[in-house]
């Protein structure tokens, strides 16, 4: 993996360089920069899966590049003193929030989250960013109906009817997404609160209707948790 950390005290900076080169080991590569123009001009340039990012730069917000972060195909961690806006980054959808000051203990932990692409962790996301002509915007992750796998992206219905591309895979957005949102196909998340009823036809064959009256597929590797997870009685 390539990781950018984003940090403008040179000190913090080159000790996160310094404790995730040795933490991470040969699992990943860490480049830095000072402020959000270096940052963006790196990210434009280059390719990278993930990003340590603080907020406060300089006195620019590190919330501008939070949002194109979510709308990326790169997962981002933020490092920052700022508790207090912890909350609203979950609701952007990263992965996780360390406080400064941080220890190796808990650098450790966030780093790994950011390393681990296997896992599938439930998230606290309310909004989901997307990627348009003229720059980013977010989506309440309550409108959203269903996201389908479209290659190394995503495609992201919504109760109006519109349909957004995502830059992030479906699974990379199942790491931050929240439970309400769960894979009924090898294909498709849904989301729960929009499913109205669940159907069984001859054929072990499954499908769901959901509020606006379309229907999905229901894989039948995924009836069973389906079920439990709409509180329905198995068989």
């Amino acid at each position: 993996m390539r990781i950018l950390i984003v940090e403008d005290e040179p000190l913090v900076r080159q000790r996160l360089l310094r404790m995730c080169s040795e933490l991470a080991g040969a699992r990943a590569r860490f480049d830095a920069v000072a402020d959000l123009e270096a940052a963006g001009d790196r990210l434009q340039r280059s390719v990278y899966d993930g990003l340590l990012l603080d907020l406060n730069l300089g006195g620019d917000d590190g919330f501008e590049l939070l949002r194109r972060a979510v709308a990326g195909r790169y997962q981002c961690v933020v490092v920052s003193a700022h508790r207090e806006r912890a909350l609203q980054a979950f609701e952007h959808g990263v992965l996780d929030f360390v406080p400064k000051p941080f220890s190796r203990e808990r650098l450790a932990q966030a780093l790994e989250r950011l390393l681990d692409t296997g896992g599938v962790r439930a998230g606290r996301a309310r909004y989901l960013g997307i990627w348009r002509a003229q720059g980013t915007a977010t989506v309440e992750l309550a409108d959203v109906l269903w996201i389908r796998a479209d290659g190394d992206y995503s495609q992201v219905r919504l109760r109006d009817g519109r349909s957004e591309l995502h830059d992030k895979s479906l699974a990379a957005l199942a790491t931050v997404l929240p439970a309400d949102f769960v894979r009924c196909h090898r294909s498709y998340l849904v989301n729960l609160r929009q499913i109205r009823t669940l159907h069984a036809a001859s054929g072990s064959r499954y499908w769901l209707v959901l509020s606006d009256g379309s229907e999905l597929p229901v894989g039948r590797a995924h009836v069973a948790a389906l079920r439990e997870a709409l509180g329905m009685e198995g068989g």
